[in-house]
């Protein structure tokens, strides 16, 4: 696999795009065993996208289309400006309640980014925030969207590991306030060096705070809907997926009439593009899977590690941090897939659970949406605010270590994350 994988990274350095990049990897790898049938490597490709499950990803990058256009975003803003309006930091603390709030409509954490950049992003620069600051806020409190329901990364770990995702759907919340807290508590920080005053001068009344849980009452019930029908056996999860699209046509066309036909066509095509680059990279894996599968690639790094220690604990922290390296230059996207079948069996021999790993290494993957030198969320909202890379790494350096933070205590602190899943399930 050396040859394969020094054929990958210099396709990477060259500018080809991770797909095809994987795919040609793959074609490396059946090139030094010809022993293998040629049809091999198109029946990989054929085969990893009929996993029944994997429908469900799709159907969620729609149904969150349709919800983002039914004009649920706006409603949840209000409702978290009245959260934290008279907490230090203003739209800072704002944006992050956002975060949470619309992490399970967006499903992306490079579509909550951009998004809130275009919403609140002017606004916070308007009200005196650094530029470097308002980029980097805007795009770590995107790091809650994958591990609130239904967070594409869930689904994809689920289905390629072969764990519950029911069980991580109901894991990731407990982590999300976490980290909510974490990054909470640096905003606070640095909003009192600089004196940054709260959005709002008085506390809000019991009837405004009413009227604002209503209004983004749809988007709150969502994940619980979403937890409800998985754990009562109504639907599986790709069946849960084509629930969550009707729900949005529901929402959107019949109880706020934001959405018309128009609206519908813009969301189906902004989804088709999304489903194609994630569908794309599944397929073109394939190959590149069944090699390491072949060449015995997870047992091999499971006795390099375990060469280490053996201990599961430090065993995770070591994968973290090797995924946290990994995600500065590879998508999170393409982590799950490249390396849950390398990294999850090692897991699993030491006795640990699935469900808990399985939200760290999401997180830890997610964490190089945001940083340089190839952070998709990181470019999105720097472009969008015009704000230089540098800026936005120097500002972003407090909030990586608060989300670092978070991610040591929930490796050390399974039950935080196993508490809501084993309750429920």
């Amino acid at each position: 696999m050396i040859l394969v994988t020094i054929a990958f990274v210099i396709l990477l350095i060259c500018g080809l795009p991770v797909a095809f990049a994987m795919a040609a990897a793959g074609a490396v790898f059946f090139m030094q065993h010809p022993e293998l049938p040629f049809t091999q490597p198109a029946q990989q490709t054929i085969s990893q996208t009929q996993n029944f499950t994997l429908l469900a990803v799709p159907l969620f990058i729609l149904a969150g289309s349709l919800l983002n256009r039914s004009g649920i975003t706006q409603r949840l803003l209000d409702l978290a400006t009245i959260l934290t309006g008279r907490m230090r930091g203003g739209l800072a603390q704002a944006s992050l309640a956002l975060s949470a709030l619309i992490g399970g409509v967006s499903g992306s954490a490079i579509a909550d980014a951009a998004m809130q950049s275009r919403m609140i992003g002017g606004e916070m620069i308007a009200r005196g925030m650094p530029r470097g600051f308002v980029a980097a806020i805007l795009s770590f409190g995107a790091v809650l969207t994958p591990i609130i329901p239904p967070g594409i990364g869930m689904i994809l770990f689920g289905t390629i590991g072969q764990v519950s995702i029911g069980r991580l759907f109901a894991a990731g919340l407990v982590p999300a306030l976490l980290l909510w807290i974490a990054l909470g508590m640096a905003t606070a920080i640095t909003a009192r060096r600089n004196d940054w005053k709260p959005e709002r001068k008085v506390r809000p009344t019991a009837k405004e705070t009413v009227r604002a849980l209503g209004a983004g009452f749809w988007a709150l019930l969502f994940p619980v809907v979403l937890l409800f029908g998985l754990r009562s056996g109504l639907f599986t999860p790709s069946e849960i997926g084509a629930f969550a699209v009707v729900y949005g046509m529901i929402v959107g066309f019949v109880i706020y009439r934001e959405l018309d036909l128009r609206g519908f066509g813009d969301s189906v095509a902004i989804s088709l593009g999304d489903i194609g680059a994630v569908m794309l990279l599944i397929a073109m894996s394939a190959a590149l899977s069944y090699g390491i599968v072949l060449e015995r690639v997870p047992e091999a790094v499971a006795n390099a590690v375990l060469g280490v220690t053996e201990n599961l604990q430090l065993i995770m922290v070591m994968v973290a941090l090797l995924v946290l390296i990994a995600g500065f230059f590879i998508d999170a996207t393409v982590l799950i897939i490249m390396l849950t079948p390398i990294v999850l069996p090692l897991v699993r021999a030491q006795g640990g659970d699935p469900v808990h790993f399985g939200i760290v290494f999401i997180v830890a993957a997610t964490l190089g949406n945001f940083t340089p030198p190839v952070g998709a969320a990181m470019y999105a909202v720097c472009t969008i605010l015009k704000v230089p890379v540098g800026a936005y790494t120097r500002a972003s350096i407090p909030l990586l270590i608060a989300v670092t933070l978070a991610l040591i205590v929930m490796i050390f602190v399974p039950g935080l994350i196993l508490f809501l899943p084993n309750l429920i399930f």
